[in-house]
């Protein structure tokens, strides 16, 4: 997982939920994994909640910082 958060790959949406998909079958422990699960669903969908909260969509999304947030987050001591 490290090398794909230090390969400067994770660039959009897409290649941030590319990258959960493959981070959140490793994770040990399952309410963790049960908690990235939810944080990944609901990315996929978070055009509706802003849609339905009259909310604006934010802009320039570093998606790089977010996994790499997950990432460290779920193994730092």
């Amino acid at each position: 997982m490290l090398e794909l958060l230090t390969s400067g790959s994770i660039k959009t949406k897409e290649d941030f939920l590319g990258f959960m998909e493959r981070y959140i079958p490793t994770v040990a422990d399952s309410a963790v994994r049960d908690y990235l699960e939810s944080i990944a669903g609901w990315t996929a969908d978070m055009e509706g909640y802003y849609k339905n909260t009259g909310k604006e969509m934010p802009e320039n999304i570093n998606w790089e910082l977010m996994a790499v947030m997950l990432y460290v987050g779920s193994i730092y001591e």
